[in-house]
């Protein structure tokens, strides 16, 4: 799985309140702090849920 990959399957399981090990959590982190595409796609799924929230 490519880095990008593993870190659009995250910020899902994130989103549907999983607790992600630590490990997942240092490659996140890691992840977002280094790419600007996975950063823009956490910032829409952020967006899509406050949304959603707000619908609900």
């Amino acid at each position: 799985m490519n880095k990008c990959r593993k870190t659009a399957y995250l910020l899902s399981k994130k989103q549907d309140e999983t607790r992600l090990t630590v490990p997942e959590r240092v490659f996140l982190g890691s992840h977002l702090l280094i790419c600007p595409h996975c950063r823009e796609y956490k910032k829409q799924l952020d967006l899509i849920q406050k949304a959603m929230k707000k619908m609900f």
